[in-house]
């Protein structure tokens, strides 16, 4: 909705701070690595007025923009030579974007406690610009065009707005050159607090959410080859090339305990919504080897309340765990790929199992949900990208094992659980699975008894459910309780319990 020109211009300023530092870096260097910089990614840093006095340059009207169009402009800045060899940077108290143009009305603003930055040899004629602020805010009120109306009329104008502040913020970002040119960014903040309001009368629909987090950290480390721009990753040709050649990407994030509402305007769901989460840890990767995400969370509370529900809504969770693994470009050697996902002592409160269960037929102990499956494929996302982009036949994906080691759900007082172990015979271009699994099922049929009683389900419906549960499962030692072994062998028979099914 905004414009992205303007936007990314002002994002490029990070990409400008870098370049080979020198034994004792000089302000003048510094400013000159910015507009070069800028040239090879074709934006034009300029400055109004430059005055070198001493070991101090001051520049008025700083702004780094492409050619031609608005962007990012500071009022003023001064850079000052200190005497260890680094360089001081203090930017004014104005710095904004202005987002008029191609539809779009407003700016982002940013405004900042005491913000400093210092230029700095690092390891490997890095440059490195370490920084801190008691306060840093960005602030953004924008107008674009908003939906049809239902009747085909034009829509009414939509905006925008919003604040992303920190607090206690620190960090470095760091530019070290070499075969593969290495991006880090490093950002600390004791608080995070996050405020946006959306307004699209033609929906009709309005959102406004807060939030607050505190003991935020975050890394991002890129890594580009030398070979390759990130103006020309704009083809999957490019992008496999740049992969090839070592472009990777890693992030690491942490955060202690969040607090935030959201209150949602419509016709249909209005809502009014808060939460609280405990503290939490995720990382990301991805590289020609694989694409990865693993995060943890300690759980959170969600209270929702709308007048399209007879009560309000509250869930707890207990920790939660999410892990996700792909190969990217695998060659001709299969690769690892898994998911992980856990989510434990789910509950919701009386009032809302009331609305579809007054009369208690159904348990209510907390609920679980646990899957940990991986193993090794073939698979060439680059490839995939490429096929799209031309119009040929994709590549099928190929895997040779699957391990099932859990998937578990428990829920209303019925658990399911299965574990298993395949491998893949894919000479035939379709992956034909080999091998078992075993499956339990226990409280299934007070399960069933009790989704007759809330009348979720008929009687009619619950004696075909009852009948392949008797068909493909046998009972279990316990009451209530039933297994299955599931085979798959060679020529695509399937056997349940012994039993050819295919």
């Amino acid at each position: 909705m905004f414009r992205m020109a303007t936007v990314l211009s002002a994002s490029a300023f990070v990409v400008l701070m870098g370049g080979t530092a020198h034994a004792a870096l000089t302000a003048d260097q510094v400013w000159q690595s910015w507009k070069d910089a800028g040239a090879l990614v074709g934006l034009t840093v300029s400055a109004a007025t430059e005055n070198k006095s001493g070991t101090a340059l001051t520049l008025n009207g700083v702004s780094i923009a492409p050619a031609g169009k608005t962007g990012l402009t500071i009022s003023d800045m001064v850079l000052t030579e200190d005497a260890d060899g680094s360089v001081t940077i203090k930017p004014g108290a104005a710095i904004g974007v202005d987002l008029t143009g191609e539809g779009t009305t407003g700016a982002v603003k940013v405004t900042h406690d005491g913000l400093q930055l210092k230029a700095r040899e690092g390891e490997g004629g890095a440059l490195v610009y370490d920084y801190a602020a008691t306060a840093l805010t960005v602030t953004y009120d924008a107008g674009y065009p908003g939906a049809p109306a239902l009747d085909g009329t034009a829509g009414k104008p939509a905006s925008s707005k919003g604040s992303v502040g920190f607090t206690g913020l620190s960090g470095s970002y760091t530019d070290t050159p070499g075969t593969n040119r290495s991006f880090g960014l490093d950002i600390k903040a004791a608080k995070l607090d996050y405020d946006v309001t959306t307004d699209d009368p033609g929906l009709p629909m309005k959102t406004s959410s807060v939030s607050k987090t505190v003991d935020v950290a975050m890394a991002f480390k890129v890594a580009m080859p030398a070979t390759v721009s990130l103006m020309q990753l704009d083809s999957s040709a490019n992008f496999g090339k740049a992969l090839q050649e070592g472009m990777s990407l890693t992030v690491t994030t942490k955060q202690g305990t969040s607090v935030g509402s959201a209150t949602h305007e419509d016709a249909l769901f209005p809502y009014q919504m808060t939460i609280n989460a405990g503290a939490g840890d995720a990382t990301g990767v991805f590289n020609k080897d694989e694409f990865s995400i693993k995060s943890t969370g300690e759980g959170l509370n969600l209270d929702l309340t709308s007048t399209s529900l007879p009560a309000p809504l509250k869930i707890k969770a207990g920790p939660v765990v999410l892990g996700l693994t792909s190969p990217v470009m695998s060659g001709d050697v299969a690769a690892d790929y898994g998911l992980v996902l856990k989510l434990s002592q789910v509950t919701v409160n009386d009032e809302a199992w009331a609305m579809f269960d007054p009369g208690k037929a159904l348990k209510r102990d907390p609920a679980d949900v646990a899957i940990d499956v991986s193993g090794k494929a073939k698979l060439d996302l680059v490839a995939l990208m490429a096929a799209e982009e031309s119009g040929a036949v994709p590549p099928t994906p190929a895997p040779e094992t699957l391990d099932i080691k859990e998937m578990t759900l428990k829920i209303a007082g019925a658990a399911f659980a299965g574990t298993g172990a395949f491998t893949f015979d894919n000479t035939s271009g379709v992956p034909m699975p080999l091998g078992e699994a075993n499956v339990s099922l226990t409280g299934g049929n007070a399960l069933i008894d009790g989704l007759i009683a809330t009348g979720v389900v008929t009687k009619d419906d619950a004696m075909g459910v009852r009948m392949m549960m008797g068909a493909f499962m046998t009972a279990g030692a316990e009451p209530d309780s039933l297994t299955s072994k599931i085979e798959a062998k060679a020529g695509g028979e399937i056997y349940v319990n012994g039993q050819r099914v295919q």
